[in-house]
C-alpha cells in the first residue's frame, strides 16, 4: 500500500504541475499550503512563502467573512464557484474563475482551488454590451422623424463604430480558445467559432439554423440523456438566467465524447426581450483527469492514513497493557503459597493446563488472585511471547462491553468517529482474560458462545468476518451451577468454558499461608513507603492468623499496607481486625452478605468516600465503577 501511494503521489504531482490552470491548495485559516506550477508562475510567488501568502491576499473581491462562509458551505457542498479578479505579486490583474472544492482528511477537510482564466470571456461581455448600446443609440436616431443632417452623420459615425465592433467581436470570437456558439430562443444555432467547430467535430454549414440539443447531443457523465425541457442551456433563454455546468458530455459527430464545463448566458435585445443565449464551453478531460488522480491520491492517503491511526491505536492499547502487566498493578508478582490445598488445587492445574490451548475456568471469592492464576496459565504457556489482554466485565457499561470486546466500524453508532480494533483482536496468537465472567448479560454470551464455537468475530457495523486465535481464561466469584437453574445463564456457554475449572481456595481455607503473605507485602510497603519495619510480634500474627479474611488475599494486602502507613518503630502495628470468637458469633454467611459487610464495613471506615487515594476503592483495590456497580448490586445505600 504505501509504495503504490507514493507512485500515485508523483503521478497526481506532473499532472497537476502540467495543467494551465492555477491549481492550489487552502487550510480552514485561508492560507496557502501547497500549489502547482502555474500558481508559482502565474501569481509570482515562491514555495517558501506559501505558508504566508492567504486566498485574501490572491482574490481582492473576498472577505474574511466570505471565505468563512465558503468553508462552511464546502461541509455540505462538494463544489462551489464564482467568477473573480485575482492579483499576483506585481499588482497584475487577471479574470478568472474560482473553484473550491473539500476534500476529506481524517476528520476534517481542506479547500481544493482552482482558477481558470477567463479573460476573453469578460472581453466578449464587454463588447457585447458596447455594441447593444451602440445598436440602441441607432435605434433612437432612426426613429426620430425629424433627422438632420448633423443626426445622419452621427448615425453614419454610430454605423461605422458598430462595424468596427462587429469585426472586433467577430476577430475575438474566432481566436478564442473555448468554444462559443449563440442560439435563438427556438434553440437554433444563430453563429459558431471555430474552436466550437473543432471541438464538436461537425462543419459550421452543419451547425447552423439547427437544434443545438438535437446535433451536439450532450448528456450526463453516465451517457443517461435528459429531455430539453431540462438542458441547463435552454434554461437560459427561458427564465433569462445564467446557467453553469461541469459534470455533463458533449457527444461529437464521430460518435465519440468528452466531459464539458459549459456556461450558458441569456441574449436579450434592446427592447429587454430575450432572444436566445451565448453558449462558451470547454473540453475539460485534463481536469476530469487531474480530479481522478487527485482524488486517488487522496483515498489511498485515507486509506494508509486510517491504516497507520488503527495500528498506532492497536499498538498503543497493547503498549498500555504490556505496561500493566510490567507495573503489576495489582500488586502481586508470584503466587505465594506452601499449603497442601494450594498445590493440589492451583499449582498442579497450572501445569497441567498451561501448555494446552483449553478453555480455564477459574472460580473463586473476591480477592482471591484468580487474575494472578490467569497470569501464570499465560506466562507459563506457548503463548507467554503474545498479549495477555483483560476485559474485567463488571468495570465497563452494557451498551460499551460489546464494543470493547468485537470493536467496531467508523460510523457504527453515535462517536464511533473512527474503526477501533477489539479486545479480541488484540489478544491474537495471545490469551484474554474474562475477569468477573458471570456477569455478562444473556445477549452477549450469546455472541461470546459463536465466538468459542467458531473462532470468528465481526466488528460492530462492520460485515468481514475476522478469524482470530485466542486463548480464553474466564473467572468468576458467582455460582454458575446455580445461575443456570436461575435462567441467569446460558447452560451451553457454561460448559463450553468449564473444560477445565481451577478452583482458588479462600485464605481462611490455607491460613499456614498467611506468614508468607505478611513477609512479602511487608517487605513491598517498606521499599514503597520507605520504611524500615522488620519486626512483628507473636500477638499481631495470632491476630493475623485467626482473622477470618472474607476479603481474602486482597484484604490482608490492604490491612498490611494500612499498617506499614500507621507504623513508626520498627514493629507492625496491626489494628481494626476482630478476634476469631466475634467472627464465629456473627454465624454463618453467604458470600454476598460476607461481601456486603465487608464492604460496607470500608465505606464506614472512609465516612462513605467511594474515589480518590484514601477512598474505600483505594483500600479494597477495585475500580471506582467497578465498586458503584457492586453496591448497587448488594443494595448497599449511603445512609
Amino acid at each position: 500500500m504505501p509504495q503504490k501511494v507514493v507512485w500515485d503521489q508523483k503521478w497526481s504531482e506532473v499532472a497537476l504541475n502540467s495543467a494551465m490552470d492555477i491549481i492550489f491548495w487552502v487550510n480552514e485559516d485561508g492560507y496557502i499550503d501547497k500549489c502547482n506550477d502555474s500558481f508559482l508562475e502565474i501569481c509570482g510567488y515562491k514555495n517558501e512563502e506559501l505558508g504566508k501568502v492567504s486566498i485574501l491576499d490572491i482574490d481582492e473581491n473576498l472577505s474574511k467573512r466570505d471565505w468563512k462562509r465558503i468553508w462552511s458551505d464546502l461541509k455540505t457542498n462538494n463544489t462551489i464557484s464564482h467568477e473573480t479578479t485575482i492579483i499576483n505579486k506585481k499588482n497584475e490583474y487577471l479574470d478568472v474563475e474560482m473553484s473550491f472544492t473539500g476534500v476529506s482528511i481524517g476528520t476534517g477537510i481542506i479547500c481544493f482551488i482552482t482558477c481558470h482564466d477567463i479573460t476573453e470571456i469578460v472581453q466578449l461581455r464587454q463588447q457585447l454590451d458596447e455594441a447593444l448600446k451602440v445598436i440602441d443609440e441607432i435605434n433612437v436616431k432612426t426613429g426620430n422623424d425629424n433627422v438632420s443632417e448633423d443626426s445622419s452623420l452621427e448615425k453614419k459615425a454610430l454605423l461605422e463604430q458598430l462595424q468596427k465592433l462587429q469585426k472586433h467581436h467577430e476577430s475575438i470570437l474566432q481566436s478564442a480558445g473555448e468554444g462559443i456558439y449563440g442560439l435563438d430562443t427556438m434553440g437554433r444555432t444563430t453563429f459558431a467559432n471555430e474552436a466550437a467547430v473543432k471541438l464538436v467535430g461537425y462543419s459550421l454549414e452543419e451547425m447552423i439554423d439547427v437544434s443545438q440539443h438535437d446535433l451536439i447531443h450532450h448528456t450526463k457523465p453516465d451517457g443517461s440523456h435528459y429531455p430539453r425541457h431540462t438542458c441547463n442551456i435552454y434554461a437560459s433563454f427561458k427564465d433569462g438566467k445564467v446557467h453553469h455546468s461541469d459534470d455533463e458530455v458533449f457527444w461529437r459527430k464521430d460518435g465519440s465524447s468528452f466531459p464539458v464545463e459549459y456556461v450558458s448566458t441569456p441574449l436579450y435585445d434592446n427592447n429587454d426581450k430575450l432572444i436566445g443565449a451565448v453558449v462558451t464551453f470547454k473540453d475539460i478531460t485534463h481536469r476530469k483527469e487531474t480530479e481522478r488522480a487527485l482524488k486517488q491520491t487522496n483515498d489511498d492517503l485515507k486509506m494508509a492514513l486510517q491504516e497507520v491511526e488503527e495500528l498506532k491505536s492497536k499498538l498503543e492499547e497493547e503498549n498500555e497493557y504490556l505496561q500493566n502487566e510490567i507495573n503489576l498493578n495489582n500488586k502481586f508478582e508470584e503466587l505465594i503459597s506452601t499449603s497442601k490445598v494450594f498445590k493440589e488445587n492451583v499449582f498442579t492445574k497450572i501445569d497441567q493446563v498451561a501448555n494446552t490451548n483449553a478453555t480455564v475456568l477459574v472460580l473463586g471469592e473476591s480477592g482471591t488472585g484468580k487474575e494472578l492464576i490467569a497470569r501464570a496459565i499465560h506466562n507459563h504457556s506457548d503463548r507467554k511471547n503474545k498479549p495477555l489482554i483483560k476485559v474485567n466485565c463488571t468495570a465497563l457499561p452494557a451498551n460499551l462491553i460489546e464494543s470493547e470486546l468485537f470493536g467496531h466500524e467508523k460510523g457504527a453508532f453515535t462517536g464511533a468517529i473512527s474503526r477501533k480494533a477489539g479486545r479480541f483482536e488484540m489478544a491474537d496468537g495471545g490469551t484474554l482474560f474474562l475477569d468477573e465472567f458471570g456477569e455478562i448479560s444473556l445477549d452477549l454470551q450469546v455472541k461470546l458462545l459463536r465466538v468459542l464455537q467458531e473462532g470468528e468475530i465481526e466488528r460492530i457495523g462492520g460485515t468481514e468476518t475476522i478469524k482470530i486465535d485466542v486463548r480464553i481464561i474466564a473467572a468468576t466469584n458467582v455460582n454458575l451451577e446455580k445461575a443456570v437453574k436461575d435462567k441467569k445463564f446460558r447452560e451451553d456457554l457454561y460448559y463450553r468454558v468449564n473444560v477445565f475449572p481451577i478452583h482458588v481456595p479462600p485464605l481462611n481455607a490455607r491460613k499456614d499461608d498467611i506468614p508468607l503473605l505478611v513477609n512479602h507485602f511487608l517487605k513491598r510497603f517498606n521499599n514503597q513507603f520507605s520504611k524500615n519495619i522488620d519486626n512483628i510480634s507473636v500477638g499481631a500474627m495470632k491476630k493475623l492468623t485467626t482473622y477470618n479474611w472474607p476479603g481474602n488475599v486482597r484484604e490482608l494486602q490492604n490491612v498490611i499496607e494500612r499498617a506499614v502507613i500507621i507504623s513508626n518503630g520498627k514493629r507492625l502495628d496491626i489494628k481494626g481486625l476482630k478476634d476469631s470468637k466475634t467472627i464465629e458469633d456473627d454465624g454463618i454467611l453467604t458470600l454476598s452478605e460476607n461481601e456486603k459487610k465487608h464492604i460496607l464495613k470500608v465505606l464506614k471506615m472512609t465516612n462513605w468516600r467511594i474515589s480518590g487515594d484514601k477512598g474505600a476503592a483505594r483500600i479494597l483495590d477495585i475500580n471506582r465503577t467497578t465498586l458503584e456497580a457492586r453496591m448497587k448490586k448488594l443494595g448497599i445505600k449511603r445512609p
